[in-house]
């Protein structure tokens, strides 16, 4: 055992962590971002699901042994050796599941005021990087490791049991507080340091504020509907099935317009329908009703008028998303947006185009794709 140690003291690794422990952590966040961009792809393929269950499951196991080793619970044992390497194990879980939810909600994201939640994910993501000295903060600990556990498991639940709605919400949160309170309790009834440094209702306080404000986003629609994620949204002249394939006629955008297919300005003949295509990702066999909510906006009031809803349902499991359109017959010159939501209108994304009456203007870049 003893020219084990040695040679474990003597290597390469350790040396290098050694000669730059400052930028260690770096190293681990970054070995978490980049493990799971390149990697992560469906939330229902059983790869992604195995790699986030080990992180979150192994997340939770190194919280345990680390807030241990004050006590010196490990002394002797073979976890001894591996002590000083907790907090960067810790960060790289932390970098890992919080990059693997920005790579997941980026895809549902729209720019709309879901994109305030997309943002508390990606500074938590960057912000990992400056935890090193706090991470030994037992409040902070828990607090990231809650958030994490309730976007966890809002992922995992839906993909399981195949249902999204407010119920499934409102389970997947609380089995992400009664899993993240076993753990704490668990840490504090046999860890005398945990007890000496933290006051367990203060701890439990924190913990529930967050439950209570992640809650707060969701019923106030700021949470993007995770698993769901549209894929394509355009506005287009023509829309043909042909050979199980859904043919759509649109305009397309100047090339440096990269986060928009279609054009924004719709040149429209009356004599001629408007339609908006869209194509979801949802996981397999998830069964859900989408809505297309049209609204036009009234430029001398100043606000947006609704239209109307015109609903779909959709069932997962393909690569491409599920494809769907809805269209207009008579519409106003003017600003025009279309919302893909749920049910529960949590908004999927926004189709935003302009109609431009034209009669004697034929649309230019006119592009066939199919989908």
């Amino acid at each position: 055992m003893s020219k084990i140690l040695a040679k474990y003291r003597d290597s390469a690794f350790r040396k290098f962590l050694r000669r730059n422990e400052k930028y260690a952590p770096i190293f681990f966040f970054i070995g978490g971002f980049i493990f799971d961009s390149l990697t992560l792809g469906r939330i229902d393929r059983l790869y992604d699901l195995t790699v986030l269950c080990m992180h979150m499951t192994l997340l939770s196991c190194t919280l345990y042994v680390y807030n241990r080793v004050p006590d010196g619970r490990w002394k002797n044992t073979f976890l001894e050796r591996f002590e000083e390497y907790l907090p960067l194990a810790i960060q790289f879980f932390f970098g890992a599941l919080s990059s693997a939810y920005v790579v997941y909600f980026s895809r549902s994201v729209s720019l709309t005021k879901t994109a305030y939640f997309f943002a508390i994910l990606v500074l938590l993501l960057f912000a990992n990087e400056f935890l090193k000295k706090r991470i030994s903060n037992k409040y902070l600990q828990f607090s990231i490791y809650f958030f994490l556990s309730f976007t966890f498991f809002t992922f995992i639940i839906p993909v399981f049991i195949k249902a999204m709605n407010q119920n499934v919400f409102i389970l997947s949160g609380a089995i992400s507080l009664l899993c993240t309170l076993a753990l704490i309790v668990l840490i504090y009834r046999v860890s005398p340091s945990t007890k000496s440094e933290v006051h367990l209702g203060k701890l439990l306080t924190i913990v529930f504020t967050i439950y209570c404000v992640i809650n707060v986003f969701y019923f106030f629609k700021l949470i993007p509907p995770v698993p769901l994620a549209l894929n394509t949204g355009i506005v287009a002249h023509d829309i043909k099935r042909e050979n199980g394939k859904y043919v759509v006629s649109f305009e397309r955008d100047k090339w440096y317009v990269f986060w928009r297919k279609h054009k924004k300005e719709f040149i429209w003949n009356p004599d001629e329908r408007v339609y908006v295509f869209s194509s979801i990702f949802a996981p397999t066999d998830l069964k859900k009703t989408i809505f297309h909510r049209w609204s036009w906006y009234n430029a001398l009031k100043e606000e947006w008028e609704f239209i109307e809803d015109i609903k779909y349902d959709i069932l997962g499991g393909r690569d491409g998303g599920y494809r769907g359109y809805t269209y207009k017959n008579y519409v106003k010159e003017g600003e025009w947006k279309v919302e893909v939501l749920t049910e529960e209108e949590l908004v999927l994304g926004v189709i935003e185009f302009e109609i431009q009456m034209n009669t004697a203007h034929e649309p230019s870049r006119l592009v066939n794709r199919k989908f």
